[in-house]
């Protein structure tokens, strides 16, 4: 497998820029970052958190449904873990499914001692929701389809009010600094540009997914998978980041921005019609519109594809109850493009939503890196296999990225390191004068031919193509961008694209998200696609893929 990207994105003199010390670092304030993080003051360590953004710009402050969590007598852990492991398509973790599910009443008492106000029923229990995959309603949720926000809110106030905590918003990590094998430091430019190098012990990524990658996503603007770019670079293993889930229900305006329609609408009783008002999902799946998502995804796309339309229509209109006191903000949003949910059939497609793999982890986060760390949507835990279950991901963050955040504190001893002088890039030719990069031109063929090629269902032929064209740009985008964060989103994108394509094509068979019009079978050995990467020199990393056996991980590809 041929990926080659730069070490680093900058050649930096690391002599000559300003230095601060913490025992834990965090790149990332979402739900996994922000429990990582108060996990590991709690152990008594100071704790820094970077943001590329305002720290409540995040995937976590974006999602709507919930989290599940089994929070009642109805529902059993065995129930939940049975769900996930049947969605995962044979590629979870059974001992991190355990786990996870597990800590879910812990992680909900979490968020309600953190003051968070999750919806109840009017005897008081929490109310939940049902979501595709699940068999019982277990999601929980705040103010009907804000759960993400309410979440990022109580995480962000009890981060801004804990002394040994100190966030540094509007600040682009560019690279993982290594010395002598092991994690040393992050640099970072700050809001007005300057870099600043961030040494620390230990190092936790915690910074989201990769949706912009597509061109039809629910993710922001910022989801431009940089974690798992930096760990790459870095030298730490990467895992099935080939599985990356659309979301079947995303607003579609010609013109405007995609917003998600959550699950829970479905769960609710909505239903899905094409453009004849035919409701097609019966068809495809024995659960309807409760399928999986990948296969409500997919039923989606063919439906557009068979009816020649742009979009299928959500239909609210035998939801049981008052829909604009139940989904206020989807109501709201629809509202402004002239869309009354209580009648209207609301227009839908799929969007890219979750990037499933990401750099390989332990049961507690620990990365292939020496010091480094990962939580959340950039980690590959185990969790998810080959699909991610709905409302699994909030869930996940909690539990692991307190778990992650625990371990790194516990294991910050702050012994003194060799600190490296300089970050090194290949030496590039000039370009002639007059020859510039269209980074916003560049962006976009590169989300468009992800979306055509390596979207809902991929062929052979296709990849190979949008690899040539990825390799192509990856060479022009390290030797011709400007040093500006727009260009460094390029670079990280193109390098995740193009490991997401290149296992792609070694996967031969169709797995929950990862669907090949040319091999539709599944095969009966589950395996893990596991990328190492390695130096050619100091300049180059390079990737060599393995694909591994479940269950053979620690002994044969580590």
């Amino acid at each position: 497998m041929t990926v080659i990207s730069d070490r680093h994105l900058l050649e930096v003199d690391l002599r000559s820029i300003p230095a601060y010390r913490f025992d834990v670092l965090i790149v990332g304030g979402g739900v996994a970052g922000g429990a990582a993080a108060m996990a590991a003051a709690a152990e008594g360590r100071s704790v820094a958190i970077i943001t590329k953004a305002a720290i409540d710009i995040s995937n976590t402050n974006m999602a709507q449904g919930g989290m599940a969590a089994v929070v009642s007598d109805g529902d059993s852990f065995e129930s939940h873990i049975r769900d996930t492991l049947t969605v995962g398509c044979g590629l979870c973790d059974p001992v991190a499914v355990q786990r996870v599910v597990h800590g879910g009443p812990h992680a909900v008492q979490r968020l309600l001692d953190l003051g968070a106000a999750l919806d109840r029923q009017d005897d008081g229990q929490l109310d939940r929701s049902r979501e595709g995959g699940h068999s019982n309603a277990r999601v929980i949720h705040a103010h009907g389809d804000a759960t993400g926000r309410e979440i990022q809110r109580v995480i962000t106030a009890a981060l801004h009010t804990n002394d040994a905590i100190e966030t540094f918003e509007n600040t682009f990590a560019l690279d993982v600094v290594t010395a002598d094998g092991e994690a040393y430091g992050v640099v970072a430019a700050g809001p007005s540009g300057a870099l600043v190098l961030y040494t620390a012990d230990q190092i936790i990524l915690a910074t989201g997914g990769g949706g912009q990658i597509f061109r039809e996503t629910t993710n922001p603007t910022i989801a431009t998978a940089d974690g798992v770019a930096m760990g790459y670079r870095a030298g730490a293993a990467i895992r099935d980041i080939e599985f990356f889930q659309f979301h079947p229900t995303c607003l579609y305006i010609a013109g405007a921005a995609r917003v998600l329609i959550s699950e829970i609408v479905r769960g609710a009783g909505g239903v899905l019609r094409d453009r004849h008002g035919h409701r097609f999902m019966p068809d495809a799946h024995p659960d309807a519109e409760l399928a999986p998502r990948d296969i409500v995804s997919r039923a989606v796309f063919r439906r557009m594809i068979e009816t020649g339309d742009t979009n299928v229509y959500l239909d609210l209109s035998a939801v049981q109850g008052e829909v604009h006191r139940m989904f206020p903000g989807i109501s709201r949003t629809c509202r402004f493009f002239g869309i009354d949910i209580a009648r209207d059939p609301v227009p839908v497609r799929p969007g890219a939503h979750y990037m499933i793999g990401g750099m390989l982890v332990d049961g507690n986060g620990r990365t292939t890196l020496p010091r480094l760390w990962a939580v959340g949507e950039c980690s590959s835990s185990g969790l998810h296999g080959a699909n991610r279950m709905g409302s699994n991901s909030l869930l996940e963050g909690m539990v692991l990225g307190e778990s992650a955040g625990r371990s790194a504190g516990s294991a910050a001893g702050g012994r003194p390191r060799q600190r490296p002088h300089r970050m090194l890039r290949r030496a590039v030719e000039q370009p002639p004068r007059g020859i510039e990069l269209g980074i916003s031109d560049l962006i976009y063929s590169l989300k468009s031919l992800m979306w055509r090629q390596v979207g809902l269902e991929r062929s052979g032929e296709a990849m190979l193509e949008a690899m040539s064209r990825l390799a192509f740009w990856a060479d022009a985008a390290h030797r011709l961008a400007p040093p500006q964060p727009r260009a460094w989103e390029l670079v990280n994108m193109l390098t995740v694209a193009q490991l997401a394509t290149a296992t792609a094509l070694q996967r031969r068979e169709t797995r929950g998200v990862h669907a090949r019009v040319d091999f539709p079978a599944t095969e009966q050995q589950a395996c893990h696609s596991i990328v190492h990467p390695r130096s050619s020199d100091q300049h180059v990393v390079e990737a060599e893929l393995t694909l591994c056996p479940v269950g053979t991980i620690a002994p044969h590809c580590l």
